[in-house]
């Protein structure tokens, strides 16, 4: 089977703008030329069938050289015809050339005198969609590898309880979930948010962002610290309870380092830095300890704490707290034994003296007095 080619002298050249407009576009927005006039030629393809012949195999070519194009109805040799749009006789294919056999393909210029608005106008089309397609492909592989990382944009609209950050050459949704509760949105407004998720949507890219997530408060003192962008300083786990309080337990390994120190600031300027940003969500920096005692222990500050029971099977451990001091431990509606908890990833339970002395602790494998134990390490920015 071979395929033949009958070319008319006849074709169509666009003017050398348009061709050289095609070089210029894919060089700016960084796309192959070669994809435009692919597309292009596909596109041309459709135009001749949905205006002149529908039922028509043909295809378009566009030198990309010249900028001249041809149709060419692509038909099938046989003995006798029963659908001329897509066929041809043997005897009216060796009228071109006695090579022709049945079953071959034979490609004959069709080009129509009046195809150049049309194949103009849809050539324009198909360049401005491919752009804008590639446009959007290009956004998607700049966002889709930056997941748990910070932007920062300016307050676009809000719309349905969604707001619409504004990132330059996209836009990311901060949906009503990911929203501080007591955070009023601004049009105008410029704040910093964690990108969560990338989907590639038929609408284009679309990033998810988050203010209340975690890894937002990690990535903030991340920022501000030097000592943690060397890796001098290191975050080890974070608790938050979005625009209330949160706590973040930070080590270095190096002793002469200040952990804490570090993230507070000189006058506290760093941590504060945070604060602003978080509209005033206030934050408790801890020394983080191998020792769950003392990583529990200071989890619970600011209060003071007189000993620590742990059963290390259940991850279960039961502290014991001055009397005057069970609130502060226990925090208002329970607060700061939560954000503990959920910071050393320990349940705990926690009893005043008075209490452990009528209770005790039978279930615990080990106790161990702390004795009015107060983490030194520790930072609230009330």
């Amino acid at each position: 089977m071979a395929t033949r080619l009958k070319k008319s002298k006849s074709a169509v050249a666009p003017e050398n703008s348009f061709m050289e407009a095609i070089e210029v576009l894919g060089k700016e927005k960084g796309i192959s030329s070669e994809i435009l006039f692919d597309a292009i030629d596909k596109a041309l393809s459709s135009a001749y069938k949905k205006n002149y012949n529908n039922e028509a195999n043909c295809r378009v070519s566009l030198d990309r050289n010249t900028g001249e194009y041809h149709v060419y109805a692509i038909k099938e040799v046989v003995e006798e015809v029963t659908n001329p749009v897509t066929q041809i006789s043997l005897g009216m294919a060796h009228k071109i050339s006695e090579d022709y056999a049945v079953g071959d393909t034979l490609e004959e210029e069709v080009t129509p005198a009046n195809f150049g608005r049309i194949a103009a106008q849809n050539a324009k089309q198909v360049v401005v969609q491919a752009i804008r397609e590639a446009e959007r492909g290009i956004i998607f592989n700049e966002y889709v590898n930056r997941a748990n990382d910070i932007i920062t944009g300016v307050v676009q609209r809000v719309e349905n309880k969604n707001v619409y950050i504004n990132l330059g050459k996209t836009e990311a949704i901060l949906g009503p979930g990911e929203q501080i509760s007591n955070e009023k949105y601004a049009v105008g407004d410029r704040i910093k948010a964690l990108i969560v998720e990338v989907k590639n949507t038929t609408k284009g890219p679309q990033v998810m962002i988050s203010r209340t997530h975690p890894g937002l408060l990690k990535r903030l003192f991340e920022l501000e610290v030097p000592e943690i962008q060397n890796g001098d300083v290191e975050i080890k786990s974070v608790a938050r309870e979005p625009g209330m309080r949160s706590k973040i337990a930070v080590y270095a390994e190096d002793e002469n380092i200040d952990a804490v120190g570090s993230c507070v600031g000189p006058r506290g300027t760093r941590v504060q830095t945070i604060v602003d940003e978080l509209r005033n969500e206030k934050i408790d920096i801890v020394k983080w300890s191998s020792d769950p005692v003392q990583f529990i222990a200071n989890a619970l500050s600011p209060a003071r704490v007189v000993s620590v029971a742990i059963n290390e099977s259940e991850k279960l451990s039961r502290v014991v707290v001055p009397d005057y001091q069970l609130s502060l431990a226990i925090g208002k509606e329970g607060q700061n034994a939560r954000l503990a908890a959920k910071l050393t990833s320990w349940k705990i339970d926690i009893k005043s003296e008075s209490q452990a002395e009528e209770f005790g602790f039978d279930d615990a494998e080990e106790t161990i007095d702390i004795a009015e134990f107060a983490s030194e390490d520790f930072y609230s920015e009330e």
